[in-house]
Formats: structure tokens, C-alpha cells, sequence
């Protein structure tokens, strides 16, 4: 069962209708939240709905997917308040539950989804396992550190600037995005929809790849050409140049059937990241303020300060600044498409550094939001799939790098990238 055709185009994101059926819900969980992860509206479990290959398994999911009869809070009290119980459930959700699994409840995620950090002014930060004295990573905060800590076996996220793919390198998970459209994101309580996607976590390399193999329409993309974009791998730190080339090394072996491959080492950015970044910006704000700017204005929620920061100067952006941007990521997301074709994958960061300090300055975390950003905003503009492979870095730190290949190729690049994992020893791979 897949949620979508074979096609990529982003008119598939309604290819499924949710359910309105309400669902035979329990009220608790199955086991003690030990990581601050759930939500006190989010301590339910739904047993699955039929069997299937994902027999067995317990799913959260990331307090954006509705599901019939309950509350979806989007990581803010008003908004909880100011919107009625849903009437819908998400299709992600029903198709995990169709094929075996369990939801064990929703998750926390920072408010709105606005952040790549973690934290979460009225619910707190969920605990990073794997780095207990740091933030565990953004938006999908919650759905990491279930994940993280064994509570679950995977938990269902979002991603539209890096919201999954920086918490998958923080926690050292297994995490991507998805290309845009793909997979439904119906009944899914947006941020800016133009690059909102659904997406999965998972510790387990395996597990991870099965959760692809329900949702994603299958492939024949056979991958022959190997890119590194280098001005990526500048703006990350040094931890993570060592897997980085291990990675690329271990890729074009793999792809090299019987013709070596050559790897094409190049600047993607030609104008510099910084200014993808900028556009990135520009227009993922102006589409978050089209979508929210009226029930903002409306109801006055109480935000952290970070994310009413950001709502504020999104309120700023003209529509003569919000084209230029459009029109800007329309030659970016051809060049991108362009340099990948149909057969490449190009290896990058999952993020800027390791896990931020959860005692971290303001200034330190926009320093390291920025420069994640730099990276993460490719994917964002291009609208293109990218899977993170979790790491540990000389420090004990998890890191993350990525695979990101052609639009459409989501479940093929999934599959190279676990082979590519378990050759390499990845988190999830081997027993620890």
C-alpha cells in the first residue's frame, strides 16, 4: 500500500482522502514517557486496523496529524483551544495502521513547526538520548526523542526547512524528507504548505526503510552518477567531513557496476548558499503568513519568543518581495533538478553541527539555525528527497549526512541508503 502514484507531481498530495471514521481509541500509553516526548492531549493508542508488514511496530506521530474525534494542537495551547476536534484522519496515519502498526499517541513539536531547534515554550524540550545535555532538534522534537529512546519504533514528522532531517542528525536516527507531494499531507496541520512534506523517524535502519515501503510509490530509478555539492559540506563543521567521505567513497563503489564511477565534485550554489538561504526564507515566511496570518491576527496566541519573531517579520514580507523570491527558487529548483538529473545522488550535511547545548545563548542558536539553513534550504527549494544516515562523530556527538537524488526516487534512494549504512556500520545497522 503506497500513498501515492509513481508520479512525483505535488498534485498528489490529495491522491489519498482521509478518513472520517473515528477510530477505536484507548486512553494512556503502553509504557512511561520517560523523555518528556508526549503531549498530556497526546497519551492514547490506537490499535492497528488490519495486518501487514509493519506487524508489531508502535508509531507515534508529531502533534500536526489530525486524527478523527481527537484534538491536534500544533505545539501551541491556542491553537488547541481555537480549533475543534478533527474530522479527518490523517492518511499517513491510516496507512500505518492498515498495515500492522500501533499509535502510541502525539508527539510534541516546537510551536507551529517554526523551529529546527527543539524546544517548546509551553510544553518544554524532549531529552536527546544520545546527548542528554542537548536539545534533541526541531520541529519533530517529540517524534526524535521517542524514537531515540526505544519508546516507539518510529514516529511520524514534518518536514519543510529541515524539521525532520536536523533531528534525525541531533539523535542519531535514521530520517528524511520526502520529495514534495508525494506522500499526502492531508489532514496535516501546515506551516507553509508550498514546501510542507510528511516524513518518518526511526533508530532501526530496517524499519525505517519498511515505513517507506507503505508509503512510498515503488521505483525502478537505477542511480549511476555520484555528486558531492561542496560549499555544503564548507558550511558544516569539521566532525563531519571524515563520514562525509566515507559516504561518497562507499557510494560510487556501490554504483560502480562494472564501470568505476567518478565522482563530481561542485559548488551547487553558484550565487553562495547564504543567498539561497535568503530566499528560502523569504518565501517559506510569506507562505507560512498567507496560511497563518489570519488566525494570528484573530485569536493573539501566546508565542515563544523565537517563533512570534519569526511570524512578526513574515507579517513584513510584501508580495512584491514574496515573487522575486518565487521566481528566484524557480531557476534554483530547475538548476538543482538539472544537475541531478535522473539518475544522480548527491551527498551533503543533514545539518550545520552537532546538537546545540540545551543551555544555549539566543545568539548562538540563530548562529547555527543560519548556518543549518544554508544547507537544509536545497531540498526546501528544489522540493527533492533527502535521507539522513546517522552517525557518531569523533566527539560522541551524533551527526547526520545525506543522500539527496531525484524527484520521485524517494523509496529507491531509502534502499541505497541503508545498503550504504549497514557497509559502513551506521546507528541502526548493528547491534550497539
Amino acid at each position: 500500500m503506497t500513498l501515492a502514484s509513481s508520479s512525483s507531481t505535488a498534485s498528489q498530495a490529495s491522491a489519498s482522502a482521509p478518513s472520517t471514521d473515528l477510530l477505536p481509541i484507548s486512553q494512556g500509553l503502553p509504557f512511561t514517557d520517560t523523555v518528556g516526548a508526549w503531549l498530556p492531549h497526546g497519551a492514547f493508542t490506537i490499535a492497528p486496523t488490519a495486518t501487514g508488514t509493519l506487524d508489531g511496530l508502535r508509531f507515534a506521530a508529531k502533534d500536526l496529524y489530525d486524527i478523527a474525534g481527537l484534538p491536534t494542537g500544533a505545539g501551541n495551547p491556542d491553537w488547541l483551544a481555537t480549533h475543534r476536534a478533527a474530522t479527518a484522519t490523517s492518511p499517513v496515519v491510516t496507512a500505518l495502521l492498515a498495515a500492522g502498526a500501533t499509535l502510541v499517541g502525539k508527539t510534541i513539536t516546537d510551536e507551529i513547526a517554526y523551529s529546527i531547534q527543539g524546544d517548546n515554550t509551553h510544553y518544554g524540550t524532549p531529552l536527546n538520548t544520545r546527548a542528554p545535555d542537548r536539545v534533541p532538534g526541531g520541529s519533530s522534537s517529540g517524534s526524535a526523542s521517542a524514537a531515540a529512546a526505544g519508546l516507539c519504533d518510529v514516529a511520524l514528522g514534518t518536514d519543510t526547512g529541515g524539521s525532520t532531517r536536523v533531528p534525525a542528525s541531533y539523535c542519531g536516527l535514521w530520517g528524511l524528507r520526502t520529495t514534495h507531494g508525494l506522500v499526502s499531507t492531508d489532514a496535516i496541520a501546515p506551516l507553509a504548505p508550498k514546501y510542507d512534506t510528511a516524513t518518518w523517524l526511526a533508530q532501526d535502519a530496517a524499519v525505517f526503510a519498511k515505513v517507506g515501503d507503505v508509503l512510498l510509490p515503488d521505483n525502478a530509478v537505477r542511480f549511476d552518477r555520484v555528486l558531492t555539492f561542496t560549499d555544503t559540506w564548507e558550511a558544516a563543521d569539521p566532525a563531519f567531513q571524515v563520514p562525509l567521505e566515507r559516504v561518497t567513497t562507499a557510494l560510487a563503489s556501490a554504483l560502480a557496476d562494472p564501470t568505476p564511477i567518478a565522482v563530481q565534485r561542485m559548488r551547487i550554489a553558484d550565487a553562495g548558499l547564504e543567498a539561497w538561504r535568503q530566499i528560502y526564507v523569504t518565501a517559506s515566511a510569506y507562505d507560512a503568513w498567507e496560511t497563518h496570518g489570519e488566525w494570528i491576527g484573530a485569536n493573539q496566541p501566546r508565542f515563544g519568543a523565537a517563533v512570534e519573531g519569526r511570524f512578526k517579520a513574515a507579517s513584513a514580507i510584501s508580495a512584491a518581495q514574496a515573487d522575486a523570491a518565487f521566481a528566484s527558487q524557480a531557476t534554483i529548483r530547475a538548476h538543482v533538478r538539472d544537475v541531478l538529473g535522473a539518475t544522480g545522488v548527491a551527498v551533503l550535511p543533514s545539518a550545520s553541527s552537532a546538537a546545540i547545548p540545551r543551555n544555549a545563548s539566543g545568539e548562538a542558536v540563530d548562529i547555527v539555525r543560519a548556518n543549518t539553513f544554508r544547507i537544509t534550504c536545497i531540498a526546501g527549494l528544489a522540493g527533492l528527497p533527502q535521507v539522513s544516515l546517522p552517525f557518531i562523530g569523533d566527539d560522541g556527538l551524533p551527526i547526520g549526512v545525506s543522500l539527496m537524488g531525484p524527484a520521485g526516487s524517494d523509496r529507491a534512494l531509502i534502499h541505497l541508503a541503508v545498503a550504504i549504512g549497514q557497509q559502513l556500520g551506521c546507528l541502526g545497522t548493528v547491534a550497539e
